[in-house]
């Protein structure tokens, strides 16, 4: 599944930034924050959605707040921080109003929802409550007007 692959590749790309001889890779933290940020084409600052399958489940980000929804689960809010960018890599790291710590990794890899043809632009991992999901990203005017398959 392309999915998989673009994390694994994302496991090489973080495991190896930053390794050359006599330097260690740069932690997590030092990666800059840009407020007008653009990845894969899509402006960080403009509102966008990042959708799962399998379980269902859905993050909204906004410029002042992360909204995670699940069919199964409680909503819980969270404030955004702004990305952390680098490359073809934007985090999130923030806190849910649930005391959740809520980790969003973006990825400038197409990625598709594995129950349609459709290809997003961004492929998207979300760390939250002991979770791992894998899921894709777009922004809210792509997916109300963008191509279909």
């Amino acid at each position: 599944m392309r999915l998989s692959f673009s994390f694994a590749l994302l496991g090489i790309v973080l495991v190896g930034a930053g390794c050359s001889e006599g330097s260690a890779p740069e932690p997590v933290s030092a990666l800059s924050a840009d407020p007008v940020a653009e990845l894969g084409g899509l402006d960080l600052a403009e509102p966008y959605r990042i959708l799962g399958t399998e379980p269902f489940w859905a993050v909204e980000v906004t410029a002042s707040s992360m909204i995670w929804t699940s069919p199964d689960q409680p909503t819980q809010t969270a404030l955004n921080p702004g990305p952390a960018v680098q490359g073809t890599i934007a985090i999130y790291r923030t806190e849910t109003d649930t005391g959740q710590d809520l980790v969003v990794t973006l990825v400038a890899t197409e990625c598709t929802d594995g129950m349609s043809d459709r290809l997003y632009p961004l492929t998207a991992r979300v760390e939250i409550g002991g979770q791992s999901l894998n899921g894709c990203a777009a922004s809210k005017v792509f997916l109300e007007t963008g191509p279909q398959p």
